[in-house]
Parts: structure tokens; C-alpha cells; sequence
């Protein structure tokens, strides 16, 4: 594999690839550009300082008096905003609502220009799927939960059940008819701790509307390249937890703090919420900060293991240790090597092909920078259909047109991770500015080395590798235990199981143990994980075993509208047999439309928009 060489030094050399017309300008300073004239007058110089938004648009650093002035009016509104009555919290959140839904077209425009997408063409979809699509359902969800409280009962649970290893599984999706029929074979469960029964579950449950605490201020450093994620991060301390909110924008997508500033207006005034700017001097400064009480982080465990230094040399042998390092509570989302299981079982050709698109879907969505991104496929050892799935695979890459790497660090990391496989396939062919859809099959399972095992790359890298044998219980036992004790993190899996093994009287219930097994927060079945952070309800985070050496993947859960506690882990489960093309499916013709039909649902359609949803989603 030779290596992509991306530095560009004009804008005539190599070009930009640009499929379809560009109907939306942008007002940059006193000019206009189209998405077109922006990349070829501008992207160059910004790929080599890995920016794609021009200077003009992204906000001046914070300065540290600005700083220090944001902190001390969010101490002072924090213990009342932690009595906050009922009422006045379920305006505030309304309010807000409001407020975002006047964004998100903007929201989506910025993002699209940011990450070189034409507007008005399928990839326009990633963005309202990345960011008002999530946002406008958590705050509907929290609505929805904080006026039940007002009428004196708990929001709705689904079933509550039992799983194979005798914990608590409560059913988070769907939660209304409507939702069964946007997202039709879709169901999602929670998963509690060990000896967690249903009673407690249910004391437990909303702890903060029974109890109000005293309330603090929580630093969020958020992360850079999904829009939704800062909004998420706040909307749970805010209202899962009382807590009032300082926000540092990463400065990768510092530019759509104005819009944030806008759409949470009312938390903004009432100094419930507050926005800063700057680099990783501003965060560590901030989570030093004597009045801060608290913080989270979605980012590298790098990063984390930086901050943690600042403020103590020990900090790295103590990342998740208790009392916490800083002296101050920590949660954090640190990223994931994501692995894809495959379970043997009889497999037609076409179902295999179907498992290959949604895998290679996940895989370029948000051009491969997702914590959630799939980065390693566990085959069996000796699978006769291996070498058809991989085929399968590249010629659903082919249909996903190469993306220039807006995230910082993406070229160096493909070139460096890439350059030891000389074995590995490229699928597409890449200009200047674009990295290649890249697959490095059978990786070493006994190479304690493999840097592919240990790094989450953050550009279009997925490697394959194969333990096991074809006989499904073997494959299953090497496989849960290779993935827990081998690959780094504990965010993120998913299994691809035929129909007929998940209703097996032995196999069935094998499969359910290995998902009991697996150590991550987030357990796909025959589906990409990742779509459990956007339905809100469930829990998002890490798997809860990490150490206090080695935090894996992170700690704490965010999003949570069903505000349960005691959580081991979620788990998506999807029917093969759905007939609608995933969403983030390579070749998606209507995915911008589709988007922007599911957020038009969340706004407050609701059934009066769900025939779009359905045109849209039918003319993938």
C-alpha cells in the first residue's frame, strides 16, 4: 500500500471532488461563497492546518478573564438552579427546544461546509442524523419525562425482564407507537448490575426529582466532530442531574458555539449555561479551576491523562481512582477499538452482502472519525464464507465516495498505522485532500504488538482478524474472550448472528451469554451500536469495569431520559429482515431527506410527518 501524500499547495493541484451542482451560499467576512468556490479558494491552506471553517467563523479564545467571570456567575447560580421548581425547569427545557429547533437548519449548513459536503446531496443526511435529529428527540424526551413528573408519575417504562445471567433488562425502545414504525425492528434494552431488583430500580429511578442535591458546576469538554455531542453532554447535567453547565467547545467545531449561545438562550441569561472558547490550555486551566466542581470530557484517554497530570504527577496510574485524582468527580467518553463479531451460521449470500453494507455504512459515516467507527471484524478461523463477506464489503465501500479527513491527525494516523501493512486494500481512488477506504485483513490474533489492537485510528482504517473455529460455541467463547482481554476500550461491539442461531435452544442462549459477557457499554445485534446514542433513551457510555490503572473507554452515562441508575449496559437488537436500507448506508439516495424528515419528526411533526420519513427512507 503505497501512502496517500495529502499536503496540497495549490488549488489547482489534483483538485476537489465535488459530485452535484451547490445552490447555498455562505456570507464569510463581506463576501459570498458557494460550498464549491469556498474548496477551491480556501480548503487548500486549510489542510494543512487540518481547519476547514475559515478563521472568521469559529470564535476568539476565551480569555482568562472571560473565563474566570464564567465560572463565578455559574457558582452563584448553581445551588438555586439545583431548587429550580418543577415548572420553571420544564419551561426552561421547552424554551430550549424552541431555541435549537431555529438552528438546525444553520446548524446543518456549517457542519456540511466544515466537513466539505455539498449541500442538498445524501451526505447532507450525516449531519442531521450527527446533530439535530438526537438533539431534538432528547429534548422532546426530556419534556416528556419532566411533565410526567408534574402529573405526579414516572415516564413510561417498556418491559422489564430478565436476562440469561439473571440481571435487570428494562426496555428503552421504542417508547411510543410512532417510534416503532420510524425505526420498524428496532428495539433497545438496559441492562442493570448484578442484584439490582425491580424495586430498586424503581426508588432509584430519576434520583435527582425526588432528591434535589446541592447542585455544582460542571466543566464539559466537549468533543469535535459530531455537532450533537456538546448538547448532549449539557442536557444531561442539566436536567438528569441539576447541575448548571460551563461549556468549552472543542476547536474543531468551535463554530457552532454562536449557534448553541442562540438556540439555549434562556439557560444562557439565567447563568444556568455558559460558552467558552480555546485550546487545551483553557481546558486544563478550567478543570483546575478551584470553582469548578466537577467534569467531563469526551475526548482521547490522552487528553484525559494530560489533565489528570496537571493537577497530580500521579495522575496516569490514577485515572480512575478514588477519591478522584483532581479531588473533583470525573466522567469522561474516551473512544473505543470497535469490534465486529461474526458468528458462524448459514448464511445466504444475500444476507451476508445486507451485514456487509450496514458494516461498511458505519464504517465511513462521518468520514470514519466516530468513537463508535467499527475498526476491527473478528472472523471465525476457517469460515468458508470469510473471503465472500470481505468482497461483499469493498464493493459496498465502493458506493461511499471518498471523504477528506476534517478531524486533526487523520492523514498522519492512516499513513503511520497503514504503512506496516503492505498486504492492506484500498477501496477507491484517492485525490489530494482524500484518504482511501482502507481494509487491512488477517491481522495476527496472537500479536501482542499490533498497534491496530490498541489504537483507535479516527480515519478510514477497519482491520479483520480470526479466532475460533466455524462451529459457533467455540467461535464464541475465543471471540468474547479475545475481544475483552485484547482489544483496547469498552464503549462499543457488535454481533452479526443469523436468525436461525439467535432462535437455537442451545446457540440462542450462547449468544445471549456472550452478550452478557462482553465488557462495552454498547452491544449491537445486527446492527451499528452507535444508533443507541441517537434514540436518547438509553444510557451512553462506557462499560462500568474499568480499573483504576486503566479506565478503558471512560466512565459515567450521559443521555439517560429514562434516568435509570445502576447500569451494567444497553443493547440494540435489529431484525435482519428489515426492508429499508440503514440510513448511513453507502449508495443512501434520500439520506439527506430522511434526515431531515426525522428531525422535522422531533420538532413537533410527529404522525403528521412520518409519511415523509417513509417516502424517503423507501427511495434509499
Amino acid at each position: 500500500m503505497q501512502p496517500v501524500r495529502a499536503t496540497v499547495k495549490s488549488a489547482g493541484r489534483g483538485g476537489w471532488r465535488l459530485a452535484g451542482g451547490c445552490t447555498t451560499t455562505y456570507r464569510i467576512g463581506s463576501s459570498d461563497y458557494s460550498l464549491s468556490q469556498f474548496a477551491r479558494e480556501m480548503l487548500p491552506e486549510a489542510t494543512r492546518s487540518g481547519a476547514f471553517i475559515p478563521s472568521h467563523l469559529s470564535p476568539a479564545p476565551t480569555e482568562r478573564r472571560g473565563l474566570d467571570e464564567s465560572v463565578e456567575c455559574l457558582h452563584e447560580a448553581a445551588h438555586p438552579f439545583a431548587l429550580l421548581g418543577l415548572a420553571d425547569r420544564l419551561r426552561l427545557a421547552r424554551a430550549m427546544r424552541a431555541g435549537y429547533a431555529g438552528t438546525a437548519l444553520r446548524s446543518v449548513e456549517l457542519s456540511c461546509l466544515a466537513k466539505q459536503i455539498v449541500p442538498g446531496t445524501p451526505l447532507e443526511g450525516e449531519e442531521w442524523l450527527l446533530g439535530p435529529w438526537p438533539v431534538l428527540r432528547h429534548l422532546r424526551l426530556l419534556v416528556e419525562a419532566m411533565s410526567a413528573f408534574g402529573e405526579h408519575r414516572e415516564p413510561p417504562l417498556g418491559q422489564v425482564g430478565r436476562t440469561v445471567d439473571d440481571r435487570l433488562s428494562v426496555e428503552a425502545f421504542p417508547g411510543r407507537v410512532l417510534d416503532s414504525l420510524l425505526l420498524a425492528g428496532t428495539r433497545a434494552e438496559i441492562h442493570l448490575r448484578a442484584a439490582v431488583g425491580e424495586s430498586e430500580m424503581r426508588a432509584t429511578r430519576a434520583r435527582f426529582y425526588k432528591e434535589p442535591g446541592p447542585g455544582g458546576v460542571v466543566l464539559i469538554l466537549a468533543g469535535g466532530n459530531a455537532a450533537a455531542i456538546p448538547c448532549h453532554d449539557l442536557l444531561t447535567k442539566l436536567f438528569n442531574e441539576g447541575k448548571v453547565c460551563l461549556l468549552k467547545m472543542h476547536p474543531v467545531n468551535a463554530y457552532l458555539g454562536p449557534l448553541l449561545q442562540q438556540a439555549f438562550a434562556p439557560a444562557v441569561e439565567r447563568d444556568f449555561l455558559r460558552i467558552v472558547y480555546g485550546g487545551d490550555d483553557a481546558g486544563t486551566y478550567l478543570a483546575l479551576h478551584p470553582g469548578v466542581d466537577e467534569f467531563h470530557l469526551t475526548g482521547s484517554a490522552a487528553t484525559l491523562d494530560a489533565l489528570l497530570e496537571a493537577g497530580d504527577q500521579r495522575g496516569r496510574a490514577r485515572r480512575a481512582g478514588d477519591p478522584p485524582v483532581l479531588g473533583k468527580p470525573i466522567t469522561s467518553q474516551l473512544g473505543n477499538v470497535s469490534p465486529v463479531l461474526i458468528v458462524p451460521g448459514p448464511y445466504l449470500d444475500r444476507q451476508i452482502a445486507a451485514h456487509a453494507v450496514w458494516l461498511a455504512g458505519a464504517m465511513v459515516q462521518n468520514a470514519a472519525c466516530n468513537r463508535t467507527t467499527p475498526r476491527l471484524i473478528v472472523t471465525p478461523l476457517g469460515w468458508p464464507q470469510r473471503d465472500a463477506f470481505l468482497r461483499y464489503l469493498e464493493s459496498a465501500l465502493e458506493l461511499a465516495p471518498l471523504r477528506t479527513p476534517f478531524y486533526p491527525g487523520a492523514m498522519a494516523r492512516w499513513e503511520r498505522l497503514t504503512e506496516s501493512h503492505p498486504d492492506g486494500r484500498c477501496v477507491g481512488n484517492p485525490i489530494a485532500g482524500t484518504l482511501p477506504w482502507t481494509l487491512i485483513p488477517g491481522l495476527d490474533p496472537t500479536d501482542r504488538r499490533e498497534p491496530l489492537y490498541s489504537t483507535d485510528a479516527f480515519c478510514p482504517i477497519v482491520a479483520e482478524t480470526s479466532v475460533g473455529s466455524p462451529d459457533p460455541l467455540e467461535y464464541l467463547h475465543h471471540a468474547v474472550g479475545f475481544v475483552n482481554e485484547r482489544v483496547w476500550g469498552t464503549l462499543s461491539a457488535s454481533l452479526i448472528v443469523h436468525p436461525s442461531t439467535l432462535a437455537d435452544r442451545e446457540l440462542g442462549p450462547a449468544v445471549e451469554r456472550a452478550i452478557a459477557q462482553l465488557r462495552y457499554g454498547a452491544v449491537g445485534i445486527n446492527s451499528w451500536p452507535a444508533l443507541l446514542s441517537a434514540l436518547v433513551a438509553p444510557p451512553w457510555g462506557a462499560h462500568p469495569s474499568s480499573s483504576a490503572g486503566d479506565v478503558q473507554s471512560g466512565r459515567g452515562w450521559i443521555h439517560n431520559t429514562a434516568m435509570l441508575e445502576d447500569i451494567e449496559k444497553t443493547v440494540l437488537r435489529r431484525s435482519v429482515t428489515f426492508a429499508a436500507r440503514p440510513h448511513y448506508a453507502p449508495g443512501h439516495r434520500s439520506a439527506h431527506h430522511l434526515g431531515r424528515r426525522l428531525a422535522a419528526v422531533e420538532r413537533g411533526a410527529g404522525w403528521a410527518g412520518l409519511p415523509g420519513v417513509l417516502r424517503a427512507a423507501l427511495r434509499a
